[in-house]
């Protein structure tokens, strides 16, 4: 008689352990590291350079740039006068923590407040890999849908902190700003939605006030549990957070 033995692993093992690795590196140093997640094409560049102009004189950022194929991204934050590195996946969909473990290595930590972590533009795959953030910011652009959030829960229920992009394009729209926040509200009671618009920079203050709040309470007070404790992030952060309405 035959008997079968079945044999069950974790697909992201091994992915957690990298994060859980970073994760201990970053904390080492004081630094603050962010996950910034959307679809292709919903602003996360145009906001992110904005944010990167208006900290320049308070934090010390860097950029691990997410990518397909090219390293036109990374180029245009390169112009900034900001440390950045690009993360090529050769068509994969999300980024993966032993890849960010490599750029972490190649970079002066000891110099950094703040690491941002700009994502493959893709609104499903990135929201289940954790890659030892401290945070997450999910980005959605009015030019997309106000759908969206019902269709992507991932990529909202976890956030810290919720963008919407390319505000100035409402009127030339069918977003309903109030139908997307009730979705979001249904999937994330909690965290901040921040109206904005890298065009007219609106909302870039309250995203960058937020952003120098975190990295000083988080340098100054207790750690929050990891994302490998939280398991994918299934857990939020509860610290007081800003919200900016239509």
């Amino acid at each position: 008689m035959m008997t079968t033995i079945e044999v069950l692993r974790n697909v992201f093992q091994r992915n957690d352990d990298a994060a859980c690795e970073n994760r201990a590196l970053l904390d080492r140093h004081g630094i603050v590291c962010f996950n910034l997640l959307g679809g292709a094409g919903s602003g996360k560049t145009s906001i992110l350079e904005e944010l990167l102009r208006a900290m320049k004189d308070t934090l010390r950022v860097a950029v691990l740039e997410g990518d397909l194929a090219t390293t036109r991204d990374s180029e245009r934050i390169a112009r900034l006068d900001v440390p950045v590195i690009q993360l090529l996946t050769d068509g994969g969909c999300h980024l993966n923590a032993t890849l960010v473990q490599q750029a972490l290595a190649r970079l002066s930590l000891e110099s950094l407040d703040l690491i941002i972590i700009e994502n493959v533009g893709n609104p499903i795959c990135p929201a289940n890999f954790n890659l030892g953030e401290h945070d997450r910011i999910s980005v959605l652009s009015v030019a997309e849908g106000d759908d969206k959030p019902s269709k992507y829960p991932l990529l909202f229920k976890n956030a810290a902190l919720i963008l919407l992009t390319k505000c100035d394009l409402l009127p030339h729209t069918n977003f309903k700003v109030a139908s997307a926040i009730q979705d979001i509200r249904r999937i994330n009671s909690h965290t901040p939605v921040v109206l904005t618009s890298a065009r007219t920079h609106s909302g870039i203050d309250e995203l960058e006030q937020w952003i120098v709040g975190y990295v000083r309470r988080k340098v100054s007070g207790p750690r929050t549990p990891t994302v490998d404790q939280r398991r994918h992030h299934r857990a939020t952060s509860t610290e007081p957070m800003i919200s900016t309405m239509p």
